[in-house]
């Protein structure tokens, strides 16, 4: 070592240190450096909330899926407010309106008002404003409605919502039928396709037992009753496969037409295009009620079909009904 070195105090030492005493010094260092150092805790999640400098720890539920702890974490105030001003509305709200349920009816509240009473004065006041209008539609034949326009836009607003609330549900609200409800926008009318026609069926109604004027007609069941056989039924579905058109067995057609001059002529005529005032359809062109393909025709006249219409009258008025026959009339079809 260096002269120099030599008069030098050791690292960490003084002067006046002997070497034992850094030695023991140096000892008791490493071994607080070698003591394992303790673990951090992790900490869970914070409110936010802090007092002094600490800040609340949340605390656990106690559930935890699939290693993610689920913490009761209170709701923020404002929220917290909000619920308790619904429920403070809620409960004055019962107060001011019907609300709690009687024996008979419900409380009518503070303002003795429920919506049913604001509906019916709504509906009143229409009443009120249409009673003209209404009456004179009432009063009008119904062959000149077309010549007035104020009937005619009465007739058609009136009657679309009449048809969308009451008809529809049956010939679609485009009133383009379905299969066992007649398309309305065609040409091809049972009963009759005239404006005065289409008044008496929606008025009387079809094949219905509540009025004494409903149109009416009722086919055979002719396979159910036994009128023919399996093999005469096949043998007329051929024959009205071929009068209308379709593929059909010609030996079988033949035969057929036998059939159908001893049992179909009466409703459906020798040529069978029908008896429209009886209700007996065509059945040489392509407009089908029940479907024209062979299955849908055998099952017509093996077991008959017998659709039935409601009478309308009961349950709208003549304005109403005079209303939506006219607008049935516009739509394309009819006469």
């Amino acid at each position: 070592m260096a002269d120099d070195d030599k008069d030098k105090p050791a690292v960490g030492t003084t002067e006046n240190q002997s070497e034992a005493q850094v030695t023991a010094q140096a000892t008791a260092e490493a071994e607080e450096a070698a003591k394992p150092k303790p673990t951090a805790r992790r900490a869970g999640p914070r409110t936010g909330k802090s007092r002094g400098r600490k800040t609340e720890e949340v605390p656990s539920t106690g559930h935890s899926w699939d290693g993610i702890t689920e913490y009761d974490n209170p709701m923020p105030r404002w929220w917290l407010w909000t619920f308790y001003v619904t429920i403070v509305w809620g409960l004055a709200y019962t107060f001011f309106y019907p609300a709690w349920p009687l024996l008979n009816g419900a409380t009518q509240g503070i303002l003795h008002t429920s919506y049913r009473k604001e509906v019916a004065a709504e509906i009143q006041r229409y009443d009120e404003a249409n009673a003209g209008i209404q009456q004179k539609l009432i009063e009008t034949d119904l062959a000149v409605i077309a010549d007035d326009p104020e009937l005619v836009n009465y007739s058609m607003n009136a009657g679309r919502a009449v048809f969308a609330t009451w008809c529809a549900q049956c010939h679609g609200s485009g009133a383009g039928g379905a299969k066992g409800y007649p398309n309305l926008l065609d040409n091809d009318w049972l009963w009759g396709g005239t404006l005065e026609e289409i008044h008496t069926t929606v008025t009387h109604g079809i094949r219905n037992t509540d009025d004494d004027d409903a149109r009416y007609s009722e086919m055979p069941r002719f396979g159910i009753d036994e009128m023919l056989d399996n093999a005469q039924i096949d043998q007329v579905v051929n024959h009205v496969l071929a009068i209308s058109g379709q593929e059909h067995d010609a030996a079988l057609a033949a035969e057929g037409a036998v059939v159908y001059e001893d049992n179909c002529v009466a409703c459906h005529m020798e040529d069978g295009t029908g008896d429209r005032m009886q209700g007996a359809p065509n059945l040489t062109d392509a407009v089908w009620l029940y479907g024209g393909d062979k299955a849908s025709i055998t099952q017509s006249v093996h077991d008959a079909r017998f659709g039935v219409m409601p009478n309308w009258s009961p349950r709208l008025s003549e304005d109403d009904i005079r209303a939506v026959a006219y607008y049935v009339h516009s739509l394309g079809g009819g006469e």
